[in-house]
């Protein structure tokens, strides 16, 4: 939007309506990251719901921090390194006030808007993980692998100089690399440096709380109008297009991960609708703002057919997927961002087509060079920081933590008593003929 003020030999403006769309659309994708915590916390065992929604709030925090203080700079600063970081030239967020702009919106309001994505991508991985890594680690992964995965990819695909953006010219519209494609590839590597859970393959490890899983699917799906039709940057006619192409994509990722599950299993579930909502959306991600509604549709459509089998690779290729991050997010961003080769429009990028409108086979091979580059990109620096941790202070709980549950080891808490007692001990309930009675366990 900068650059098209620039064009007409006009200075940026600050414009009310594309700020006060903004700020709506930052406070959505934030609350996506409690969204995702009650989703992820509804699928996971009684033992590990508190733990799971920590991982998740904490990373708000993390984030943050970092983000204010280098990462932001080293995403959207100015090149320093042949298209593959920024410079610290707004470390801290130095020489950015109220006055300053980034197209039509204050900069510290983009900055903030883009801070927000980068806290959910982070809490994103923690579902691979889910049920057996310790806390104090993943405080520690988490600001060290923003610095290192996600801010690079984010430069690399939206900053200024960034390789893929001005060298490669794939599209991302909202995330699918940086996203979506970084933190189901970091998913992966994590799962491979902690291992399985216990009983994995053997033991029933089923949703304890449904209700909490489609509670929070629906805050994701809400946010989710942030996340997508945010990044027009401004009220217009994009962000209007963006916005339907979003629903419009969660409602066929949904339909088709339940006539996956009708067919193969002979019921459709509840846990199925709301994966696949997830999984519609995730895939709309990049393509969002280059497809029309129809591509719009075959997108979601895909993604909620393809990841409804491609969670279950985990059994095939024993690698413990808790929550199905690799099935999800790695598999839909990997369909959304090659799909834009296939389904990009002319109205929607304004020059770029796919394969299928007449644009030839390049646009699906810079798609492809993108998602090839940033997952092993991910993946190997992911894989490095892991074992790197689990070498210095070990990643893994242990058998004992794991087997009790790491709401009570590690937070001295339980997700359905009132508290504990005394040192951790926790308080037992039992009802009896319609009376509840209180007894410690110490």
């Amino acid at each position: 939007m900068e650059t098209a003020f620039l064009a007409a030999g006009k200075s940026p403006a600050l414009d009310t309506g594309d700020t006060a769309w903004l700020l709506a659309a930052t406070a959505l994708v934030l609350l996506m990251t409690p969204g995702l915590a009650l989703f992820y916390g509804g699928m996971v065992r009684t033992k590990s719901v508190l733990n799971m929604l920590m991982m998740s709030f904490v990373s708000i925090a993390l984030v943050t921090v970092v983000w204010l203080g280098a990462g932001y700079a080293l995403a959207f600063g100015g090149d320093s390194a042949d298209g593959l970081i920024g410079d610290l030239r707004h470390a801290g967020m130095a020489d950015l006030g109220p006055a300053s702009l980034h197209g039509t919106v204050p900069t510290l309001l983009f900055a903030t808007f883009q801070l927000t994505f980068a806290i959910v991508t982070a809490a994103l991985v923690s579902g691979a993980i889910a049920d057996r890594a310790k806390f104090g680690a993943w405080l520690v992964f988490v600001p060290v692998w923003t610095l290192l995965v996600y801010v690079p990819v984010t430069h690399w695909v939206w900053g200024p100089g960034g390789w893929i953006l001005e060298r490669l010219g794939a599209l991302d519209f909202a995330g699918g690399l940086p996203v979506e494609i970084t933190s189901g590839a970091s998913g992966l590597a994590l799962c491979l440096v902690l291992g399985p859970r216990l009983g994995f393959k053997k033991d029933a490890m089923r949703p304890h709380n449904l209700p909490m899983v489609v509670l929070g699917a629906g805050l994701l799906w809400f946010g989710w109008f942030g996340f997508n039709a945010g990044s027009a940057l401004g009220a217009n006619g994009l962000a209007a297009a963006v916005f339907l192409n979003t629903l419009a994509a969660g409602c066929t990722g949904l339909l088709g991960w339940l006539f996956v599950e009708q067919k193969r299993d002979g019921h459709p579930t509840t846990l199925g609708a709301a994966s696949g909502a997830v999984a519609g959306l995730v895939a709309i991600t990049p393509s969002c703002g280059s497809v029309s509604l129809l591509g719009a549709l075959a997108v979601g459509l895909a993604a909620g057919v393809v990841c409804s089998y491609a969670v279950s690779w985990k059994f095939k290729l024993n690698y413990d997927d808790s929550l199905d991050v690799v099935g999800v997010h790695l598999v839909g961003g990997v369909i959304g961002t090659l799909l834009i080769g296939l389904f990009a429009v002319r109205e929607m990028t304004h020059g770029s087509e796919g394969l299928l409108y007449g644009g030839g086979l390049a646009p699906l091979g810079r798609q492809l060079v993108a998602v090839a580059a940033v997952a092993a990109y991910a993946f190997a620096v992911t894989y490095g920081i892991g074992k790197l941790i689990d070498k210095a202070m070990g990643f893994r709980a242990s058998e004992e933590e794991e087997h009790t549950g790491l709401d009570l080891t590690v937070h001295a808490e339980t997700a359905y008593d009132h508290g504990v007692l005394g040192h951790g001990a926790p308080v037992a309930h039992s009802v009896s003929a319609g009376t509840q009675k209180v007894t410690s366990q110490a």
